[in-house]
């Protein structure tokens, strides 16, 4: 009998100080040992946003316990583990060096094979841990920093098809919670307010949306909420109709850009089954999750989603990442550094900043 592959994975990229044990199962999936995680909400939440060297302290004092927690839960030693998988980037330096360091330490002191994981990557392979999805897919990564379109055809080897050019959609929702006082996290706020409003009251831009293929742009959506937040004078109907417009304008930009995506996909990959992969925090918002069902029954593919816990930031798909790096042979040395920034694909070209042109 083949022995089945155990990692711990490790991550602290930003405000989620998390740990998991994941072993590797017969159907191709993995088997969740134990997935904790630790949110610093409540320390952010007066601030609107992650404030970085609190994020990072609350890290340094959480990360020894929550390691200990997450093999305590499933009961296996650092010797059962076959390997040690931590976050290394892209997310905030202060935040990464935290998870990273210990998980370094840990594989130095048991002489364990050590994996610094791509935190993309992570959103990346996460639907394998309850899907045995076969490449090559189309994914959607949608979070708090990060928008893009890409073609993950294996592991370590992706192709950009489309990105952001300003904001990512993660921090155009934050954006607007804050604009609107509903709250924080803004994700949440905003799906929550917009149950309560007219989705068609507030006619907003879809920016880029008959340009630039499928590249993103949220910028403008972002000025012109806050131009109509301006007018609302406490007006908690009008709070939800703009919240429920901002959500039914997000929804009607990624129905038309995944539909482009979907087609880049076909000219480039010949495959009768399509699965578009949706990831990252975002994911986990219900209507856009309706909203790319309905646009793949309409042409024609599959739509893929990791479950709720696996959508944010957490350990379980860093550990997954490390398994499924490992078995390629894609190791690491102990001194390999945190990156704040990284790209799943390196050669993608650069799609922000001024001057740019679609």
């Amino acid at each position: 009998m083949t022995k089945k592959i155990t990692f711990l994975g490790i991550e602290t990229s930003c405000d989620e100080t998390a740990a998991s044990v994941i072993r590797e199962n017969d159907k191709g999936t993995a088997d969740v040992l134990s997935n904790i995680v630790s949110s610093q909400i409540s320390e952010h939440k007066k601030f609107g946003g992650v404030v970085p060297e609190l994020a990072a302290r609350a890290h340094i004092e959480n990360i020894e316990y929550i390691i200990k927690a997450a093999l305590g839960e499933c009961k296996v030693s650092l010797n059962e583990i076959d390997g040690i998988a931590a976050t290394a980037g892209p997310g905030l330096i202060v935040c990464l060096t935290v998870g990273l360091n210990i998980g370094k330490s840990i594989a130095a002191f048991t002489n364990k094979p050590f994996v610094a994981v791509n935190h993309l990557e992570g959103h990346a392979l996460s639907p394998g841990i309850e899907n045995n999805i076969q490449f090559p897919y189309l994914l959607l990564l949608i979070s708090g920093g990060h928008s893009q379109f890409l073609i993950v055809k294996d592991v370590n080897e992706y192709e950009q098809l489309g990105t952001t050019i300003d904001d990512a959609l993660g921090e155009a929702f934050d954006k607007t919670a804050k604009m609107l006082d509903l709250g924080y996290p803004g994700g949440p706020s905003v799906e929550k307010a917009s149950k309560l409003g007219d989705k068609n009251f507030f006619t907003l831009p879809e920016p880029i949306i008959n340009k630039a293929g499928c590249n993103l742009s949220f910028a403008g959506l972002k000025t012109a909420v806050l131009r109509e937040s301006k007018k609302i004078n406490g007006n908690d109907k009008l709070k939800f109709n703009l919240a429920a417009s901002f959500q039914n304008t997000i929804n009607k930009i990624l129905y038309k850009k995944t539909k482009i995506a979907v087609e880049m996909f076909k000219k480039k990959i010949n495959t009768p089954n399509i699965n578009l992969v949706v990831a990252g925090g975002v994911a986990a918002n219900i209507s856009i999750r309706e909203n790319l069902k309905k646009l793949s029954r309409e042409i024609g593919f599959k739509t893929v989603y990791p479950d709720l816990k696996f959508c944010g930031d957490n350990a379980a798909m860093i550990a997954w990442a490390g398994i499924k790096r490992f078995k390629k042979n894609l190791l690491n040395k102990i001194d390999v550094e945190a990156k704040s920034r990284w790209a799943l694909d390196e050669n993608a070209p650069y799609m922000k900043g001024p001057g740019l042109k679609l």
